[in-house]
């Protein structure tokens, strides 16, 4: 395939900070050095280190991957006054996108998870111009099953502020909640997506005003569904729609309505995976962004 890894040492790997609209700090990882940037945008309620696995294989494949913190969440700042609607998260993304197309002297790929990639659809159409080299939406569209959020954003405020006694109840709590998914034999990844109060207990390591403060089916131009199907419509740019073939949020129609008004988009129906499609199939989504990226390299994305 054009976009297979070849097999080269462990990426070099290093921490560094870019600032978002209201000045806030936003912490992510680099993987690799010297090839043209791809951005990973994680899902609300998780961090940059959802991507880990995922952005090492890319570096291998000769980019250098980006993994960002979004506001709010990881080491990134909480933002007084709980700025957290589509709005904030899309100029955050926007700056983001500009400040490392400069750096690299070339426009980055966006790879965005969920509201990950909702910020980036929307930071493209705010740009007025092809910001991107490229978008990949990871299981999210315009429009989207409204009772799926409300499930998703109720267990992630269910115990937003109680927490957990301990990592092994954290894992428990999640399998109860994403039944079909394998129980990790190790807690070393989880650990990355809480944090250890003063208490000893173990929260999610996110901005509880996330979901209890405006959070991002609030009031926002970019809130309504018209909006950001207005958004789609308007992509030009390569563009490859990832979906979780058993998703609790994005349906079939959902997804052609999607293909209809971007119709040089290209869909990747990954089965055996819901709306955590890294997690679910990360063989098959790493293969489906290679092979887009592979694509991208060639001037072949669009064909």
């Amino acid at each position: 395939m054009s976009g297979q890894a070849v097999d080269m040492p462990r990426p070099v790997e290093r921490v560094r900070k870019f600032t978002g609209s209201h000045q806030n700090c936003l912490v992510a990882t680099t993987f690799g050095a010297g090839g043209p940037p791809v951005v990973f945008l994680h899902g609300g309620g998780q961090t940059r280190h959802a991507w880990q696995a995922t952005a090492r294989t890319v570096a291998r494949a000769g980019w250098t991957a980006i993994s960002v913190d979004l506001r709010g969440h990881g080491d990134s700042d909480w933002i007084d006054g709980a700025h957290y609607n589509f709005d904030d998260f899309a100029k955050d993304a926007l700056r983001l996108f500009q400040t490392i197309g400069k750096e690299y002297g070339e426009k980055p790929v966006a790879v965005g998870a969920s509201l990950g990639g909702i910020s980036s659809l929307i930071a493209q159409d705010l740009s007025g111009q092809d910001l991107l080299a490229g978008l990949v939406l990871v299981d999210v569209t315009p429009r989207m099953r409204r009772d799926g959020v409300e499930k998703i954003l109720g267990f992630m405020g269910a115990r937003a502020h109680e927490g957990f006694t301990s990592l092994e109840e954290a894992a428990d709590t999640i399998s109860a909640y994403l039944p079909n998914r394998n129980r990790p034999k190790s807690l070393s990844g989880l650990s990355k997506n809480l944090r250890r109060g003063e208490d000893g207990r173990y929260r999610w390591h996110w901005d509880p005003a996330f979901i209890s403060g405006p959070h991002p089916i609030e009031p926002g131009q970019f809130t309504t569904e018209e909006k950001r199907v207005e958004a789609a419509r308007a992509l030009t740019i390569p563009t490859l729609l990832v979906r979780g073939r058993q998703s609790e949020l994005v349906q079939d129609e959902h997804t052609e309505e999607f293909l209809e008004i971007a119709p040089h988009a290209r869909l990747a129906d990954v089965s055996g995976a819901g709306h955590m499609v890294a997690g679910d199939r990360n063989d098959l989504f790493q293969a489906a962004i290679l092979d887009f990226l592979g694509d991208l390299r060639q001037g072949e994305a669009t064909s």
